[in-house]
């Protein structure tokens, strides 16, 4: 699996090709799911550019995404989009249009009272597992942790020589990861590095503007499309070659 991640928190100041209203979501998530994306990962955004988990942006951007493509769509839960633990339990709660997955970044303070909330409401939850954090330890006692959809490896070693030695650090915290399926990614300079290691390794990865700006000859990506097309390229190499 391949998931295209559209936007992350990035905003209009990165370039006109980070999409940011639900119209502009939806036409990058066509072209990504025309590229060969089988998943998306979007941040919705407030009409400012903020990242937010108001149920009114959230609904418009789903919907309009949904009425474009017809693979599984998931949102955002960073704490970022809401810092305080109960409100974002809150605003979830509030949603009137459900994605099909929302991500849940173990780490951040009440991330397994959110999780419970979005398994209540039959969403599923994407654990996000982030190096450099605790979020491993966390997770391998969490009593949802066999609960979650899958586990998102998420390596935040920007730097491209050692992001593949973090991404394989990573994995061994994680070790069985409760048996859930494991989607692995970087970001940034570790970003194109990450992938291939999941292609080699045989695990699901996500490309994307979220991810990174730039292809891997260090130009800079014109839309989502063109990430996800050279991501399969390069995943599908890395798989043969191991």
């Amino acid at each position: 699996m391949v998931q295209v991640c559209l936007n992350g928190a990035r905003s209009a100041a990165e370039g006109a090709m980070v999409p940011l209203s639900p119209e502009a979501l939806a036409r990058a998530a066509e072209e990504a799911v025309a590229a060969g994306a089988t998943d998306v990962h979007v941040h919705p955004k407030t009409p400012c550019g903020r990242d937010t988990l108001s149920p009114r942006a959230v609904a418009a951007t789903l919907e309009a995404i949904r009425a474009r493509v017809a693979v599984p769509v998931g949102v955002t839960t960073g704490a970022w989009s809401e810092p305080d633990p109960a409100a974002r339990v809150a605003r979830v709660r509030a949603w009137t249009v459900l994605p099909d997955h929302a991500s849940v970044n173990w780490h951040e303070p009440g991330a397994e009272e959110l999780a419970a909330a979005l398994l209540d409401l039959g969403v599923g939850v994407e654990a996000g597992i982030w190096s450099g954090t605790d979020g491993a330890a966390r997770f391998a006692l969490s009593p949802y942790g066999p609960r979650v959809l899958r586990v998102l490896a998420e390596v935040t070693d920007t730097d491209e020589g050692s992001a593949e030695g973090t991404a394989r650090a990573l994995l061994t915290d994680l070790g069985s990861a409760h048996g859930r399926p494991v989607l692995l990614h970087g970001e940034d300079g570790g970003a194109w590095p990450v992938l291939r290691l999941a292609g080699r390794l045989r695990l699901a990865t996500r490309i994307g503007l979220e991810d990174t700006l730039l292809l891997p000859d260090g130009q800079r990506a014109v839309c989502n499309a063109q990430l996800v097309a050279e991501g399969l390229y390069q995943y599908g190499c890395a798989q043969r070659s191991s």
